[in-house]
């Protein structure tokens, strides 16, 4: 029954295409009135009867691309994947020109599950070719599969039956988990799409000290119809769960005769699940499904075919509010959701995100991957789990513990006891999971505040290994990507500048903004020399007939104060000067009196008086040719009106 108790579970969802209508007219009456018996149970989902009419019509020789679509879609839609992929090669040989993107999706996932991987990729290519979808498909993809293989130990699960068992959840002590045992509903109920009987909630013990009887839940979860996929908070206290939609106690179908799915709340008064609540964000016009909640219980994730889906069905999230409201909801987006089916989501306390998944590369029919979730982002890589876990059949259903290693998932992979069997494993090596962070920042003279141009900035591991690299652009920007699984040293360093580093610990990858303030090695000047310009500080400048400290001077002085206290051994002149204007002796005056000005405010800032001189210079060191007699305009005398720091032994 494999995938499509998943059908149904991963999806009601839409998962049937549209179809190309049958153009020739069929040979006879008898054979139109048996294909319309198919097509009306293939409309309903009920493909078993379906597949039986269509194969027998298609052994009598008759053919078009309709019958064969829908004959391969029915297989596809179980699980047998090595028919729906020989019918698919048929309507390829056949009806080249009516192959479209649906067929060509689903025929090279059957493929994959039967293990021809080079035909799959060139289907794949063709896909992504026609549908010019975004995602990058890795030709190396298995051998990356085959990297993170390995690390499971597969343990038996005790409590499955010769039926479908399937969407463990933890709870207490044991587990919850969806099957179809009870037959006593036999006759009335059986649900002909996948010839099974529909599903219930059950619990059980699964720690050996424990009663490990598999009972029904008790209360009002349970209905005649499929219950399926739950989630439990930490205190026990309320539950999530899949049910088809149901009325007033009776099956509500959508405009197209399809059940659809919708999440449920109940409370647990007593031991005994009560309460049911219909979550408001479910639709009789799409599904909603497998909850599960965030490491805080602040979010609930699920899937859905909702409008605005990527795919077959997409994973969702939404904030809970509380009182029964819930924020907007949020596709995932392009990184996690794909033209084919992401279901079955789950998180670890850590914030690893695993899912089920048929759209990106795995190892056929769904299989389970992993992302990081960062910060709320989910544009971590994903990844496949690899074997033993995943292989050629449906994978789903994952869970798992980082505290002891362990974990439970679902298969209906051969060798089972059913349709779909419950699998426990223990993982023996951590899962290597791929964390790209941003860094970025710009790297700048510490007491200058220039921009620095042409800087190295390094990614270097914990062993001194250096990862990567990068310039400063003529900003002093840069950006670099770093692997956020393990800690990092981030380096800036230029010549004359003395090197500057930050550590990054292993993070969620939220993007970092780092910026460097370097320190000269040494102030490269000597006797004579002015510092302001060595340091490529602003000019100081004075009003006219004035000598106080400006505020855009100051802030430029308080860098030459930066760098005298970096340096102890640095003596600096204040050479102060004039424009033309004005008498002489009154110009070598006022001069003399910036000079002072500025010497008072630094000793004013704690640089010892020794260590400073000043000196006025009155219009004798003009600038420019601004002399007494020649027009100039304010811009230009004011050039002149200037203090300089030089160098002095």
């Amino acid at each position: 029954m494999l995938k499509r108790v998943l059908f149904l579970l991963i999806m009601v969802f839409g998962a049937t295409t549209q179809l190309v209508a049958q153009q020739d007219s069929l040979p006879s009456r008898q054979v139109t009135r048996v294909l319309d018996r198919a097509d009306e149970n293939y409309n309903e989902y009920s493909f078993s009867p379906a597949i039986d009419i269509y194969k027998k019509v298609l052994d009598k020789g008759y053919v078009s691309a309709d019958l064969l679509k829908k004959l391969g879609n029915s297989y596809y839609f179980n699980a047998k994947y090595q028919e729906a992929a020989d019918i698919f090669k048929k309507l390829e040989e056949t009806f080249p020109d009516e192959m479209e993107v649906e067929d060509i999706f689903k025929y090279a996932q059957s493929l994959k599950s039967i293990g021809n991987y080079d035909e799959s990729a060139r289907l794949m290519q063709d896909f992504k070719e026609i549908t010019a979808v975004s995602e990058n498909f890795d030709a190396d993809y298995m051998a990356k599969i085959e990297e993170n293989s390995g690390r499971y130990t597969l343990k038996s699960f005790p409590y499955n039956s010769k039926y479908s068992d399937f969407a463990a959840a933890y709870y207490e002590k044991g587990l919850i988990f969806a099957s179809d045992r009870d037959t006593g509903n036999f006759a009335r109920y059986r649900h002909t799409w996948n010839a099974s009987d529909f599903l219930d909630l059950y619990k059980v013990n699964a720690d050996s000290a424990s009663n490990n009887k598999v009972v029904k839940l008790p209360g009002d979860v349970n209905t005649r119809l499929h219950e399926s996929t739950s989630v439990v908070t930490k205190d026990g206290t309320i539950m999530y769960f899949t049910r088809n939609n149901i009325l007033d106690g009776k099956k509500k179908k959508d405009e197209a005769g399809i059940i659809r799915l919708k999440i449920y709340s109940a409370e647990n008064v007593d031991g005994v699940w009560t309460n049911i609540t219909e979550l408001p964000f479910n639709s009789d016009a799409y599904s909603v499904a497998h909850p599960v909640l965030s490491p805080d219980e602040k979010k609930l994730y699920f899937v859905s075919d909702m409008p605005g889906s990527l795919g077959q069905s997409d994973i969702f999230m939404t904030d809970i509010i509380g009182d029964g409201t819930y924020g907007p909801i949020e596709n995932l987006g392009s990184n996690i959701n794909t033209v084919g089916r992401e279901t079955f989501p789950f998180i670890t306390q850590d914030g690893v995100l695993f899912f089920s998944s048929d759209g990106h590369q795995g190892l056929g029919g769904l299989d389970i991957f992993a992302t990081k979730i960062a910060y709320n982002d989910y544009s971590q890589p994903v990844v496949n789990v690899g074997r033993p876990v995943n292989g050629p059949k449906d994978d789903f259903s994952y869970i798992f513990n980082p505290e002891d290693k362990t974990g439970y998932f679902s298969s209906n992979r051969d060798g089972g006891l059913g349709g779909d069997d419950i699998y426990s494993f223990v993982e023996n090596e951590p899962l290597v999971l791929d964390c790209i962070q941003e860094v970025t920042g710009t790297v700048r003279d510490r007491i200058s505040n220039e921009v620095l141009a042409g800087a190295t900035v390094k990614v270097i591991d914990e062993e001194n290994q250096e990862v990567s690299s990068t310039i400063t652009d003529s900003n002093g920007n840069y950006m670099l990507m770093l692997d956020c699984s393990k800690g990092n040293f981030v380096r800036a360093s230029r010549d004359g500048y003395v090197p500057a580093e930050e550590y990054i610990s292993k993070s969620d990858g939220k993007p970092r903004i780092i910026d460097f303030y370097l320190e000269r090695d040494v102030v490269t000047g000597g006797f004579g020399d002015d510092l302001a310009k060595l340091l490529q500080l602003s000019t100081i400048y004075f009003d006219l007939n004035k000598y106080n400290i400006r505020p855009d001077a100051e802030i430029e002085i308080q860098k030459v104060i930066v760098a005298m206290e970096k340096y102890p051994s640095l003596k600096i002149k204040v050479n102060s000067h004039t424009d033309s204007r004005g008498i002489d002796a009154y110009n070598l005056w006022l001069s003399q009196k910036r000079a002072e000005s500025t010497v008072d405010y630094m000793i004013s800032k704690g640089i010892s008086r020794d260590r400073l001189q000043g000196e006025g210079f009155g219009e004798t060191r003009l600038v420019n040719e601004c002399a007494n007699g020649v027009p100039c305009s304010e811009d230009q005398h004011q050039l002149n009106r200037r203090s300089e720091f030089i160098i002095f032994e």
